[in-house]
């Protein structure tokens, strides 16, 4: 403002500016960061409770078609074992019965032994015997093999060959006999031709296991057999699911080749379902690296001829597979390889050149 007080020209100094204090502003609290919603507890415990619901659900669903799947299973094998009469013979040896088929009358015998997992050895032999005529051929199905008992005693390779022994003595086969191998059976003709090598006049093997080629599976310790327990292997073979896939897929329960009837397929694929995983044929699997342990180093007496037939599909796939075979055989003085086409069950395919190949050898080595 301006004015004149005694002639002199006054200017009104400017007020001084005041700066705001906290006392015209008052702090005022800092708004929380917004929390991200969160359910209220009561809708979290609905929410738990329907999943939990649900889970229940789908198992009890689960559970029951199960159970129903199972008694038809059940129900269907029932009725398959009473309408099928069971081929061979029940022997009674230490620690159950063995089922034991015959036929033929011309000697020696041939005393045949399937690979391991094969349902019913008597069957899946059935092109062999047939070649071989009138060839008195015996197959001895172990345990959880065929018509036999589905629990054993430990499945050790002594156990197995004194089983066998015990079982041709009492049917009364006439000694000396040929052993026939296929497979794991290997081991058992291996180790029950020195363990009774007078009651042996010549060994077959059918692709024959090598001990050299599992002794690494050893296990820690033992089996003390099959006998007792729950069978949780089976559980596929009870609900049905093994019935089921061959159904869909019967390659995986018959035979390649044109060598088998009709009746013989059907049967396969039934004993197939109903032997599945049983506890002694678990038990023989579970042994077969301490029992190839057992036999390194092993090798056949001299003094008994051994014919092997080796599969070239084996050939292509193990290496060193007629090798160790012929490193197997190299102190026997009477033995012969032969290389055939084919796959691991050469008896399925090739049972006429086998039993061309049995019978000479048979005869140049009597």
């Amino acid at each position: 403002m301006i004015s004149d007080v005694g002639g002199v020209n006054l200017t009104a100094a400017p007020l001084p500016v005041r700066r705001p204090t906290m006392l015209d502003h008052p702090r005022t609290p800092a708004r929380a960061a917004a929390a991200p919603d969160q359910p209220a507890p009561g809708k979290s415990r609905r929410r738990w409770t329907r999943r939990l619901r649900i889970t229940g659900i789908v198992a009890l669903s689960a559970l029951g078609l199960a159970l129903a799947s199972t008694t038809v299973n059940l129900t269907l094998e029932s009725a398959e074992r009473a309408s099928i009469a069971p081929y061979g013979e029940r022997v009674k040896v230490s620690g159950g019965s063995l089922n034991v088929y015959q036929t033929g009358t011309v000697g020696p015998p041939i005393v045949l032994l399937s690979g391991l997992g094969t349902a019913a050895p008597a069957l899946d032999f059935a092109p062999l015997i047939r070649a071989l005529g009138d060839r008195k051929t015996i197959v001895v199905e172990g345990f959880g093999y065929g018509y036999s008992d589905m629990t054993a005693p430990a499945r050790t390779v002594e156990n197995i060959t004194a089983e066998i022994h015990e079982a041709l003595a009492r049917i009364g086969v006439a000694e000396p006999y040929v052993l026939a191998g296929h497979s794991i059976s290997g081991f058992y003709t291996l180790y029950y031709a020195n363990a009774y090598p007078e009651e042996v006049s010549a060994v077959i093997g059918i692709d024959p296991t090598m001990p050299s080629g599992k002794a690494d599976q050893r296990a820690a310790g033992e089996s003390k057999g099959s006998k007792g327990g729950i069978p949780w292997s089976r559980i596929p073979s009870v609900t049905g699911l093994v019935r089921l896939a061959d159904s869909i897929a019967p390659s995986l329960a018959e035979p390649a080749g044109d060598a088998y009837t009709a009746s013989e397929r059907e049967r396969l694929r039934l004993m197939s379902s109903w032997n599945f995983a049983n506890p002694a044929l678990t038990d023989e699997g579970l042994e077969m690296g301490n029992n190839a342990w057992k036999l390194q180093g092993l090798s056949y007496p001299d003094g008994i001829p051994v014919l092997d037939f080796l599969a070239q599909e084996s050939i292509d796939t193990i290496p060193g597979w007629v090798g160790d075979h012929e490193r197997q055989l190299e102190n026997v003085r009477q033995h012969k390889i032969v290389l055939l086409k084919g796959d691991h069950y050469l008896h399925w395919t090739q049972s006429a050149v086998m039993a061309e190949e049995i019978t000479d050898f048979l005869k140049a080595t009597s």
